[in-house]
Formats: C-alpha cells, structure tokens, sequence
C-alpha cells in the first residue's frame, strides 16, 4: 500500500487530522458499499439506472467500496491528438487505453466515441464503458470553446456502455444551449437505463482575473455542480477548488456572506466540501480531476485523493497523469490513488 502520509510531506497532518466544522460530515450522504440502495434508490431511476450505477461502483480494485477510478481519454478531442499522445504514442490506438483502465484496475474507462467503439466488441463486457457524447475541439481556426455533440446517446447505448458523460461550459456565452441538449441527453440516457456524469466545468473569461482564476473558486464550482444536479446528473466531475470568493471578486450573481464566514475557510478540505455540498450533500457523487500531468504527478494525484475522499468526495477520474507515461508507471500512479479510497485510516473530515 502507497505510504500516503510521507507523500503528503508537510501536508500530512493538516490534511489527515482536518476536520470540517463549517459542514459537518454527518449532513452528508457519504460513499460506502451500500450507497446505490442508500442514495440512489431514492431517486426516481429506473431499475436499470440502478444496475448500471453497481456496475460501475462494482468493478475494479474500488470494487463496492462507493469510490470511483475512472480512466479519463478524450484529449485526442479536446486538446489535439499529438499534444496528448506525442509523449506516448502507444494511445493513439485505442486498445492501450482499455488495456491501461483493465490493468489499474479502474471501475471504468471514458472516452469517445470512436474510441470505445472501435474496441466494443472485445472489451465492453470486460470494463465499463462511459461514453463522451460532446467535445470542445481545437482545430477551428481561431478557436472557439464550445461543447459539441459528437455522438448521440443511443450510439452509447448500443455498444453496451453502462453511462453516458458530457460536459456544459457553465457561465460560457454557449452554456444555455449545452444545458438544454445535455439536459435532454441525460434524461434519454436514464430512460433507456445508463448512468449520468456531467464534466460541470466553468468557462468565462471574466472569471480569471489578474491576480487569482476563480474557474477552480469553490463558490462558482459549487454553483456549476449545483446545476450539474438540477439536470439529473448522477455523479459530478469538477475541477478542485483552489481558492473562493468568486463571486464578490467578480461582482455578479447572487451569494450569502456565511458563505464565506460560516461554511467555509480557506483549507482545501473545506472548500471541496462546499462542493459536495453543492451535490445535493452527496446525492451524486463528486469526482475530482487530476488534472494535467507535471513534474510532481504521484504527490500531486494522491494528494487530491485525500482532499476529495476527506471532503466526502466520490473519487478521482485521472486521465494524463498516466497515459502519458510508460503503461506500468501509469498503472503505478492510478493505484496509488486508490490505495487512497481502500484506506480506511483516511476517513471522512
């Protein structure tokens, strides 16, 4: 098992012996074994929703435990397929992205269409499937950042996919329109029984001032997965929070000073937990993302595990961090995290 205090270093204690006051974690419905018939079954899913849902919490090293590791693949898409693929070109076929989701053991792998597609056959009984309906593509020339849908939910749904993900660019010029295809998306999506996950990620350039970037503000972001939920989102990607007070900085929209005062503080435990919160208090789950990869990736990836299972977060969904390397050190790296989860010494603040 990953020593997870002597990766956190200075951190350790201040991240491992935290607790949330502002939120107390007994008003959150937090992810265990029992959380499909706990939380989910509440909810006016139909019975297969239910079943995609353990699927998915069923698979993997996490397997019933109620986190997720999702193996994350869309760059090809969203960034170019040479800025995601050029530092190991084995992912430009998309069986070593299976393969790599297989070996780490992840509850399941999401990608795009044509990715999951062009392996269906051979491995969507074997790991579950996510399929990305919509993308933000770069090849427009200048760049527009919008999200466009690349596929359509019955596509997903006939290669054998357990659940469909799309992303809205909450506060984009766009984000009304994303809100009411996605919106209408998730609720075919349901209907014929798969699972739900919304990438509720903020996009506005007046949201990035000159001092500080209040896209990864836990106030804005609470708000992006509040809306996340509002459209039957089953589980919420965010981005985690890094710092707060969007709002009054940016001096739109409406907020309340106990916000800041009262719920919150600037510890990163606190500010992810406003987040959860955000998710109808762990209704839907909340995964965090790992982010892009760097020069410090398993200090950094396991250091969000803590943050978001300590907040009562649902898991991580790692994507570059491990495609980019060698298959076995990115295999290395997604286990690390999910040492994380399988530790039950790292508890719920």
């Amino acid at each position: 098992m990953t020593n997870i205090a002597q990766l956190l270093g200075e951190e350790a204690d201040s991240l491992l012996n935290h607790r949330c006051t502002g939120i107390p974690k007994e008003s959150l419905h937090v992810p265990g074994p029992d959380y499909v018939d706990r939380v989910v079954a509440m909810k006016d899913r139909k019975t297969a929703v239910l079943r995609s849902l353990q699927t998915l919490y069923g698979h993997g090293r996490l397997a019933n435990t109620g986190y997720l590791s999702i193996l994350p693949v869309d760059q090809g898409v969203e960034h170019s397929g040479g800025a995601s693929f050029a530092p190991n070109p084995i992912y430009f076929d998309p069986e070593n992205i299976v393969k790599l989701a297989i070996a780490a053991g992840c509850n399941g792998v999401a990608s795009t269409l044509g990715v999951l597609s062009s392996v269906a056959r051979k491995y969507a009984h074997k790991v579950p499937f996510i399929v990305k309906i919509n993308h933000n593509e770069l090849l427009t020339y200048p760049n527009e950042f919008d999200q466009t849908l690349f596929a359509s939910v019955d596509q997903a749904f006939d290669m054998g996919a357990v659940a469909v993900g799309a992303t809205v660019f909450f506060g984009s010029e766009q984000s009304r329109r994303q809100i009411i295809e996605i919106s209408e998306a998730f609720q075919h999506a349901h209907e014929l029984g798969m699972a739900t996950i919304l990438w509720a990620y903020l996009r506005n350039p007046a949201f990035k001032t000159a001092d500080k970037d209040y896209h990864v503000a836990a106030d804005l972001t609470g708000q992006a997965n509040h809306l996340a939920v509002t459209i039957n989102a089953d589980i919420v990607k965010q981005k985690m929070a890094e710092n707060n007070g969007g709002y009054n900085a940016i001096k739109f929209g409406k907020t309340s000073p106990k916000v800041y005062s009262d719920l919150t503080t600037d510890h990163p435990i606190d500010l992810v937990r406003y987040q959860v919160a955000n998710c109808y208090m762990g209704r839907a789950g909340l995964i965090n993302s790992g982010g892009e990869s760097g020069k410090d990736d398993l200090h950094q990836a396991v250091r969000t595990a803590v943050i978001n299972k300590r907040a009562g977060g649902m898991g991580l969904i790692l994507g570059r961090k491990a495609f980019q390397k060698p298959m076995p050190d990115g295999v290395a790296l997604i286990n690390a995290v999910q040492d994380v989860y399988l530790d039950n010494k790292v508890t719920v603040a």
